[in-house]
This record gives C-alpha cells, structure tokens and sequence, in this order.
C-alpha cells in the first residue's frame, strides 16, 4: 500500500518493498549502501531527508568511534550519551533532530547503517552517502555541496593555513577536503564554518569529525571544528576571525541578503554593495575575516565580472590590489551546468607581493588537467616569475581594466594568440552562448504602440531645468576636482552619487542621461542632477533630458571651441508622477537593452574572429 505522494504518483515503504521482492524472489541483490540510500531517499516526509542523513551519519561516526560496542541498535539516548563524548556540541546539534525513539523509518534505516558500519569504514560510508545526496532533488539541486574538482582547485589555490574560514560552508565539501589535506601533510588546522540550513550545517560537521577522529586515531595533533548556524551576512557568527584561508561557495542572486539592515556596516570598505550585487558584499564579507599575508578564494557568477551596478566597487578592489585574480572555469563542473563560473582570488591590500600592480586572468575553459593549469599560473604570478600564455593566462596592469567598465571577464583579455589553434568544440559552445542572448535580446526591448491625440507627451507643457532647480525640486551636484562654471544655479559640491541621481556629461555634442543605480564617486567629467523623488521619477527624467532638441539646446561652445553641457538650458515634460513611471519603465528597459547589445557586439565580435581563424586554420569547416 502507499505511504504517501499523490495517486498518479504514490510513494512506498522501502522496507516492504524490499520483503515483497524477496518473496517474489526478485530481489537483485544490491550493495548495502545502496540500500541505506534508497531506504535514506524513501524517507517522509521528504523535507527531513537531510535531518535522516544526518542521524545516519552520527550513528556511523559513533560506531567509528566504539567499534567493538556491537550489542545491538543504540538507543537515541546511548547515541547521545557516545557522541557526547566525543564533543558536548556535536552532541547537541545531533540531537536537536534525535527522536524520543526510533519510528520504523528510522530503525530500518539504522539496522542497514549498523551493518554497513561492519562492512566497510563508517567514514567512506558517509561520504557515499553525503554524495547521493547532494546530487539528488532533496539537496535542492546540488547546491548543498561544491564538487571535488572545484573545491581541489580552490584549495590549491589558497594553499594551507592555520585558520580556514568557509562563511556559507553547506555540507562541508572544501572544508572536508581541506581538513583531509591538512591531516595528509601534518598541518596542524583550525576550521571555522557557518551555515544557515541546519540540515547542512549537522552533516558538515559530522564530516568534519569524521577526519578529526581519523587524525587522533592516527596520534596527529588535530583541532576540533568549530560551526555555526546562522546567517553569516547578517549574524557573522566570528566577527573578530582573520582567518589564513576564506573559501566560500555562496548562494548567487539573492535579493533579501540585508541591504536595508546593513547600510553602515564596518565591512564594506570597498563601497556599500548595491542590493543588486550581492555577490560583491560577500566578497567584502571574505576580506573582513582575512589575516595578512592569507587568500581568499570564492566562486563568483560571470556576470558580477561586468554588471554595471558593480563597477565602482570592482574598480576599487582593482585599485587597492585587494583582487588578485579572476579565473574563468568551464561550463558543466557544477550547477549552474550551462554556465563557466569563475574564481576570484582577493587579499589584503597591505600585502606586499611581486605583481601588485597587475591582475592575473586565466581562461580555465580549456580542456586539459585543470588543477594543474590554474596551481602553475597562480604559483607562477605570486613568485613574480609569470610569463604570459597567449589564450590562456595572462597579467594585465590595474591601469588597464580601470576603465568605464571595469569589466572583470578574463576572456577580455585573453584573445586567441596569432596563429594559434582554435577549439572547434569551444567555438561551437560559444555559439550556443550567443544564440541564447540573442534570443533574450529581442525581448529586452520596451512593449510600444501608435501613440494616440490624447497621448500624455503630446500636449504635456514643458518645464526648464533651471525653474526646476530654482524651487529646490532639482539639485546640479559638481565634482570640485573641475572648473566651475559661472552659472546661477546654486550648487552642491557633494562628490557622492546616490542611485536615482542622473548623470550628464560636462562637455559633449552629444549625451544619453544615465541614472545611477548605486553610491559611487561622482567623476570630474559628469555633473548629476538629484531629482525629488516625489516629484519626479529619474529613469523618466533621464530619458526625457537625452532628447535630440534638448541636447542642442544645452550645448554651448565654451572659449576654447568645446561644447559644454549647461543643465539650466535643458527642459522635461510637466506629467504626473504615476504617467511619468509608466514611461520610465520603457526608458529603463531601453538601457538595458543598449547594455545587453554592447556586450552582445563585443561577444559577437571576438566570435566572428574565433569562427574565422577556425576556418582559415582548418579547425572548423563550413556546415
């Protein structure tokens, strides 16, 4: 009969499916971890699957540590009593999940445990099953753990340390490799991790001990780990850590991390992340818990490389030396599967090292012994003895990147060498890339139609700027780096740019207004208008301010035969603000169209001429 799901798709008892195959004399016979995770998988409800695993892995781990205490299944309460004395707070943590006693889920699950304790060690047993689990639907589609090869890659480039920091470290899978590296060489470690799900967090420290115990049980000197449940951006659970080594796998995208919360917080050096950059406050996040002469290294979404609401606080990274490289990875090693992630390797800025004034990009997506290419190039850059291999890994001067974009992408800057080879199965991909934003572009444009004789901007009256500014309702905000102008209006000298200030250039033929979407420095060449946001709504502003005619206007030849840009001489419609919104949602839509479409241009670009060297070089043939 079912236990559970739905009639079109119900869920059984593993355990009676398995007595009624072996009646049926159709059992195959399986391993007996696999049956420990299939009866681990069967668990219900299915949203405590992880709280099964690791009440399975407590109990493997206490029988890894008493291996000679075999009289029969333990009792929750003897569990307890064994883990505690192996650490009072993994004692507790285990047994905030523990049940008065086991149900029959449970006890099938543990009678299958106990045995595969007896079969195999209880360690590699757990680790099998921490990997069904993490590549299964429960973990919430592998985000719960890094694969090995990534976190392999990561910890060699951070190297060993004496204090390990991992802030978001789900089930434990670089710390775990970590802390097995370290046993394998004699380094004496401490490991620090937090996590926010409860699930992970019990299972990365259940790992975590299990090499622990490993290490004592060899007579290596060995340090307990040390875990926290919380969320580490708004309840930093080691606020005063500077740790050698900050490995991170964060979660990407996330709209609520704390923006509103943590607007002063003292770990933002580099600027106040947008609330749409996330990514960059974990990152500030690592270099807060960094100890001098330690490596940060995290994973980061291609697109934090060359947002434009990142770029003032990417530019200071850059100018402080605190980011050291960007490595591009290829796509398929960890979900996202179709997308290459890329690592970012940061330090203290006050750490002095050969190359200080230069950033090392490397374009893992090759194929070949990845750890290998990333450990050489990296080794090779702190030593100060790189030398460039075109396509492949380069160094380029901070002076270089910091431009208008400051655009992080290592691909930029490793175009294919003259004469070398192209991938033809890297090209292809690269097709399919570009297919897919072309595809998203043609729906980045705003939805218009006809417009009608009663159409708000056919009759709406006009008002100067310089009326505007007068009443107070607009403020002109200059950089005191620059001439002043002799103009009227009063001016504020204020040299921060908030998101909603419209930025137009000081001199120019030409313009397209652009609103600022984050804090950033307000440049010599650009003035900002501050709108009142009661009023007026800025993307509709913008929009209105970049009209052909009003560019004219504003246009005035100044002594020297450039034409400056006079705010006071521009105008924009008189509507109300719920008019003004509408329109200024299609405004916003078209900047980031234009946005979209000059990265589009520069991929399309440097694909043409991969497409052409493959087929001038005989590694791509037409279809």
């Amino acid at each position: 009969m079912p236990v559970g799901g739905t009639p079109a798709s119900p869920s059984f008892n593993a355990r009676d499916v398995e007595e009624w195959l072996r009646r049926q004399g159709k059992l195959h016979q399986a391993a007996t971890e696999q049956w420990a995770w299939r009866h681990i998988e069967s668990y219900q409800p299915a949203a405590q699957i992880g709280d099964a695993l690791g009440i399975a892995g407590a109990y493997l781990l206490a029988r890894a540590a008493q291996p000679a205490a075999r009289a029969g299944l333990l009792t929750p309460k003897q569990l307890t009593t064994q883990l505690r004395a192996i650490d009072r707070e993994l004692a507790t943590l285990v047994g905030r999940v523990l049940p008065d006693q086991w149900g029959p889920q449970l006890t099938t699950i543990l009678r299958t445990v106990d045995q595969l304790a007896q079969e195999q060690d209880p360690e590699a047993a757990f680790e099998f099953l921490h990997n069904r689990y993490v590549t299964s639907a429960q973990s919430m589609s592998g985000l719960a753990g890094t694969p090995d090869q990534v976190a392999d890659i990561m910890l060699a480039i951070a190297g060993p340390g004496t204090h390990t920091l991992d802030f978001t470290c789900g089930t434990g899978s670089i710390l775990r490799m970590a802390a097995d590296r370290a046993l394998a060489t004699g380094v004496p470690t401490r490991y620090f991790a937090q996590e926010i799900k409860p699930q992970y967090a019990l299972i990365a420290l259940l790992r975590l001990w299990f090499v622990h115990h490993r290490g004592r049980r060899a007579g290596q000197p060995v340090e307990r780990p040390e875990l926290r449940i919380d969320d580490s951006m708004l309840a930093d659970a080691f606020p005063d850590l500077r740790a050698d080594v900050v490995v991170a796998n964060f979660p990407f995208g996330l709209h609520d991390w704390g923006h509103d919360q943590l607007a002063y917080d003292p770990r933002w050096g580099y600027g106040l992340p947008p609330r749409t950059e996330p990514e960059l406050a974990w990152v500030q996040h690592a270099l807060a818990h960094l100890a001098p002469g330690g490596t940060a290294v995290v994973l980061m979404p291609p697109a934090a490389a060359l947002r434009p609401a990142g770029r003032r606080i990417r530019a200071e990274l850059v100018r402080r030396g605190a980011l050291r490289a960007v490595i591009a990875l290829r796509a398929g090693l960890m979900p996202p599967v179709g997308i290459g992630l890329h690592i970012w390797v940061l330090t203290q800025p006050d750490d002095p090292r050969p190359n200080a004034d230069r950033i090392l990009f490397v374009n893992a997506a090759v194929a070949g012994p990845l750890t290998e290419l990333i450990s050489e190039a990296w080794h090779s850059y702190r030593t100060g003895q790189h030398q460039d291999n075109p396509g492949v890994h380069r160094t380029v001067a901070a002076v270089e990147i910091l431009d208008e974009q400051v655009d992080l992408t290592p691909q930029r800057y490793l175009p294919p060498p003259d004469g070398a080879a192209i991938d033809p199965d890297h090209t292809i991909a690269a097709i399919g890339d570009l297919d897919r934003l072309l595809a998203g572009l043609r729906h980045g444009l705003p939805a218009v139609q006809p417009a009608t004789a009663t159409a708000p901007l056919r009759s709406a009256p006009q008002a100067a700027l310089a009326d505007l500014i007068r009443s107070g309702s607009v403020a002109v905000l200059r950089s005191p780096n620059r001439t002043r102008t002799t103009t009227s209006e009063p001016v504020n000298e204020a040299t921060r740019v908030r998101p909603g200030d419209i930025l137009i250039p000081v001199v120019g033929r030409d313009f397209v207004a652009r609103v600022a979407t984050t804090d950033e420095e307000l440049q010599p060449d650009f003035q900002a208008l501050r709108v009142d946001p009661d009023r007026f709504d800025p993307w509709f502003v913008a929009g209105a301010l970049s009209r052909r005619d009003n560019i004219r206007a504003a246009s005035r030849t100044s002594t020297g035969g450039t034409p400056r840009i006079d705010p006071k001489r521009l105008t924009i419609p008189v509507l109300a603000l719920h008019e003004q919104q509408q329109y200024g949602r299609a405004f916003r839509q078209l900047a980031d169209f234009r946005a979209a479409l000059e990265h589009a241009g520069a991929t399309g670009a440097a694909l043409s001429h991969a497409i052409s060297e493959g087929l001038t070089s005989g590694t791509l043939t037409p279809n």
